[in-house]
């Protein structure tokens, strides 16, 4: 049931650290729950990359029935990427969200990026949107997450991610996330600053998952990269086959960098 899928999420973030693995489609759902996964969350560069498409492109439409098709092919807690929330107004923002928890999500995650102005939105009107979320979400149960961008978007200012974080969690975010950092005394500075849980990025030259359990972080996630490497799998096998005329297996996959796996 939806309602033990949302407890359960919300006893993950009680104490220790979890995995928060992001699956692209059903399948990959199915395969992350059968290796135990304990939860999962939508990505939304991997699931554009399933449409053929760059991030931030899929309508609030497609995510919604994405989800759906998610949560009905699992069993654990299913958290969702909602980017800034689909609507250029917090009332808006709420309405999505009550369509996202319609469809089964047991977590949202708002972010203060806009992608129209290219920048950052104003600390203010971000928490706006946060609130309007953060309603919709207590009333259902779901863990709000509420996302500094600074990191992915060239500002470089811990101090400014830490403030926001903090009118974020004051506005209802029941848990915070910067994606991008992976410096740990940058990351242990975050949570010892936070009275909620913290979410951090795992990348492939950033710190391990038990290395973030010791600064502090609560729940680590994995972005687009799990989709990446599926990627890379395919274009591994499929240029074996175009060039060489087998299957057999090289020796390594190509693998995205950095800049391609953080959403």
């Amino acid at each position: 049931m939806i309602s033990d899928a949302r407890a359960t999420f919300r006893e993950l973030h009680r104490s220790g650290t979890f995995v928060l693995p992001n699956p692209f489609d059903a399948g990959s759902a199915r395969l992350l729950q059968s290796l135990g996964a304990k939860a999962l969350a939508t990505t939304s560069s991997g699931f554009a990359a399933t449409l053929g498409r760059e991030d931030q492109s899929v309508t609030a439409d497609e995510l919604i029935a994405h989800v759906r098709a998610l949560t009905h092919a699992v069993t654990v807690p299913v958290a969702v990427d909602a980017e800034r929330g689909y609507a250029d107004d917090p009332q808006g923002v709420a309405a999505v969200v009550e369509a996202l928890a319609e469809a089964g999500a047991s977590g949202i995650s708002i972010e203060d990026y806009d992608p129209t102005a290219d920048a950052i939105e104003p600390v203010a009107r971000a928490a706006e949107r946060i609130a309007a979320a953060a309603e919709v979400c207590a009333r259902h149960g779901m863990v709000l997450t509420g996302r500094s961008e600074n990191h992915l978007y060239g500002v470089a200012d811990l101090d400014d991610t830490i403030a926001r974080l903090r009118t974020y969690a004051e506005a209802g975010a029941t848990c915070v996330y910067a994606p991008g950092l992976t410096n740990l005394d940058d990351i242990r500075r975050l949570t010892s600053a936070m009275d909620v849980p913290v979410n951090v990025l795992a990348l492939h030259d950033g710190p391990s998952v038990p290395e973030l359990a010791g600064a502090g972080v609560r729940r680590v996630s994995t972005g687009g990269s799990l989709t990446w490497a599926a990627y890379g799998g395919l274009v591994a096998a499929a240029t074996e086959l175009l060039e060489r005329g087998t299957l057999k297996p090289r020796e390594s996959s190509p693998f995205p960098g950095t800049d391609d796996m953080l959403k």
